[in-house]
């Protein structure tokens, strides 16, 4: 396959945390701090978002879409305060969705998730 390559890939889950095609970067499963606050699991999501981003020399500034997924949709009112913190060149188009997560945690556990497309192009 020309042109596409895996990266931050867990054998475990048959997982590739992000895939690059061509000019695109796509991310998926962006968690973390999970455990913790809302707001704190919003950050841990973005800060995994930066890592993965980072592997390929890109930032948060490259990232065009976002979908979000959260336990209680009601919570969108701190992911708009933490994109405005985090977003300083522009706001990326976005979903956002409530789901029920099969996490270990239970209902204490993971409370978002955030997926994205970034592009990679000059």
């Amino acid at each position: 396959m020309l042109g596409i390559k895996r990266g931050d890939v867990n054998e475990e889950w048959a997982h590739s945390g992000y895939v690059v095609a061509g000019d695109i970067m796509y991310l998926g499963y962006c968690v973390g701090n999970v455990g913790k606050t809302v707001e704190e699991q919003i950050n841990g999501a973005f800060d995994d978002m930066e890592r993965k981003l980072q592997m390929e020399g890109l930032t948060l500034d490259h990232v065009v879409k976002i979908d979000v997924l959260f336990r209680d949709v009601w919570e969108i009112p701190l992911l708009e305060k933490v994109i405005k913190e985090r977003f300083k060149n522009g706001y990326p188009a976005r979903k956002t969705i409530s789901t029920e997560f099969a996490h270990k945690g239970g209902k204490d556990g993971l409370h978002v998730q955030i997926d994205g497309i970034a592009y990679i192009g000059k």
